[in-house]
């Protein structure tokens, strides 16, 4: 009986990590359209579960002086439900789509390279429930 129930909790959880995985891959299409022809993407797909609007994912990469960065941040089927913020290493806010009405997607231009830590958090005046979050993040090339 012990190995039936373990069997069958293995089979529920992969299933649950399939649709999992599908829900992030149909938000990771969602969220690209925000990656333009004018910007390259660096390949990346920054994902996270987030089971309320209380947990933050956090991701980290390094931007290079002297390029324009396009930084799409999205979860469930619309825009607007993911509040993203970058800060650079000592943790100084850089930059918060919170003050741009949750701003699916944001460029800047970086003076000298520096590592970042970009935060993504569910907006719970939106009522997301739980969803994953992604980030992509493209540049234009010189």
């Amino acid at each position: 009986m012990k190995k039936i129930l373990v069997t069958f909790s293995i089979i529920a959880l992969t299933i649950a990590a399939n649709k999992a995985n599908a829900q992030c891959d149909s938000i990771a299409s969602q969220c690209a359209k925000h990656i333009i022809a004018s910007f390259i993407s660096d390949g990346q797909q920054y994902r996270s579960l987030l089971l309320n609007s209380e947990e933050t994912a956090e991701f980290r990469t390094t931007f290079f002086g002297e390029t324009t960065y396009r930084i799409a941040a999205c979860s469930g089927k619309s825009d607007g439900n993911l509040i993203f913020n970058i800060y650079d290493q000592d943790r100084h806010l850089l930059f918060t789509n919170r003050t741009q009405k949750n701003a699916p997607y944001w460029d800047f231009k970086v003076k000298s390279t520096l590592e970042v830590i970009i935060e993504g958090q569910l907006d719970a005046n939106k009522n997301p429930g739980s969803g994953c979050a992604v980030i992509l993040i493209g540049f234009k090339q010189k």
